[in-house]
């Protein structure tokens, strides 16, 4: 692996063009569809490496992502790192820990997700983890595409400005182009 993860996954196909609304409701034509990255556990396995040396000695004692761009990342970090794998469910319309999930007081806690454009769903899951108070040590990402800013450093193998648009601004609307929603779940 050359460390041009941006290419990679250009070449994993991984890197849509067209017409997308992404899971903030924002229109986009580009679209990283990690799913695609962890088809291959391998592949999923070599991205989560790099974003682990990435992040250095980090030693959480869990690592949690949100549902569910975030689960197969937490499980291949926290194999990688040590300590334990966890989700964050949506159950209505908050992030939410189930399943018998649960974080310790003061547990040390590496929140992440496999693409970030406004970083909502981040935050959201950094919320949770510091109402069950635990301590959120960092922030992993594979993908920023964005300019979310959070408390947190972040950790990731790819950041790039790719062009978002409020839906009544969108450039790719007023072309007369039907945007289309790979993700994962509906509009907030």
């Amino acid at each position: 692996m050359t460390g041009d993860w941006l290419a990679t996954f250009r070449e994993w196909q991984v890197v849509l063009s067209g017409h997308f609304v992404l899971t903030s409701g924002l229109h986009s034509d580009t679209y990283f569809q990690m799913a695609l990255v962890f088809q291959y556990p391998h592949r999923g396995a070599e991205v989560a490496r790099a974003l682990a040396q990435r992040l250095g000695r980090q030693q959480p004692d869990a690592v949690i992502g949100p549902a569910t761009g975030g689960i197969l990342l937490s499980y291949e970090l926290s194999r990688i790192l040590g300590g334990r794998s966890l989700f964050a469910e949506r159950q209505e319309g908050a992030m939410t820990l189930r399943r018998g999930f649960s974080l310790r007081e003061g547990e040390r806690v590496l929140v992440c997700e496999d693409v970030i454009t406004t970083g909502g769903s981040v935050k959201e899951v950094v919320d949770l983890v510091e109402r069950q108070k635990g301590v959120v040590v960092g922030i992993a990402a594979i993908v920023e595409r964005g300019e979310a800013e959070f408390r947190v450093p972040v950790t990731s193998l790819v950041k790039v400005s790719v062009r978002n648009f409020a839906p009544e601004e969108c450039p790719l609307c007023a072309a007369g182009s039907v945007a289309v929603k790979p993700g994962s779940r509906g509009l907030k």
